[in-house]
């Protein structure tokens, strides 16, 4: 199963730090926060990645070609105009980087990549939220319900939209936007979708979240997998200075490899 990674935005509540280089390349302990997305999901086996691209989409390709460079030994055959990597201290990962362009939205880079999944079932998260989801659990939720689409319910106080759940509490009815005061669930990504979600959505202006999303939750066809774990995203600087906090100190739930 490949995972899909919305690495294109523009960051701008974080534009301390995307002004020089796109949010999911901020770092967390000395690595891109992509990197810890990665990791996350490598170690429940999952090691073929869609990453896409849009603001600053060739420091994301630098990023990856000097990472495979910094971790393996190399021969360099000047003589002959090649490269050997001998690899030594490298993940096992297929990366596909699609330029899915600065101007598309979140729907609409979902769609471009739609070529690149071959027709099956994937993941799909944001580049800039960690967790210690058990992706094996999401899995095999996701297949026990049979819909489009399962979604990560996580619990956030502020700013974000909220979900209404079933009282069964394992699906979505609809989404609403909440109140700072508002404890609710709310949609935490780590996404299992299905190839007929592409159906819901219209072009590069659609918003994932909003559409497609919506669409999905009137036809029954979301589900929502309920995490009480550890979920934290990288919106603001304030959120990067207390994820390197806790990697500092040991204490990265999300660090699950």
């Amino acid at each position: 199963m490949k995972v899909v990674i919305l690495a294109g935005g523009f960051g701008t509540r974080i534009s301390e730090e995307s002004a020089v280089r796109p949010k999911p390349l901020v770092e967390i302990g000395g690595q891109p926060i992509l990197w810890h997305i990665m990791k996350i999901y490598a170690a429940h086996g999952l090691n073929e990645f869609v990453i896409c691209g849009g603001y600053k989409f060739n420091a994301i390709k630098q990023y990856f070609r000097d990472y495979m460079l910094a971790r393996s030994n190399v021969t360099f055959d000047l003589a002959r105009d090649r490269m050997e990597l001998h690899h030594s201290d490298i993940e096992p990962w297929q990366v596909t980087l699609i330029d899915t362009g600065e101007q598309t939205m979140t729907g609409g880079r979902l769609r471009r990549v739609r070529r690149h999944l071959n027709g099956q079932s994937f993941c799909l998260t944001y580049g800039d939220g960690v967790s210690n989801i058990d992706i094996g659990a999401l899995l095999a939720f996701h297949r026990q319900r049979g819909l489009l689409a399962t979604l990560t319910a996580v619990r956030q106080p502020g700013r974000f939209g909220a979900l209404s759940l079933s009282s069964e509490e394992h699906s979505v009815r609809a989404f609403r936007e909440k109140s700072n005061d508002d404890g609710g669930f709310i949609n935490g990504g780590f996404f299992v979708l299905e190839p007929k979600v592409h159906d819901y959505i219209r072009g590069d202006d659609t918003v994932w979240e909003k559409d497609p999303l919506e669409s999905l939750a009137r036809d029954g066809q979301l589900a929502a997998y309920r995490h009480d774990g550890f979920w934290q995203n990288m919106d603001t600087l304030r959120d990067r200075h207390l994820l390197e906090g806790l990697w500092q100190k040991g204490d990265a739930p999300w660090k699950v490899w």
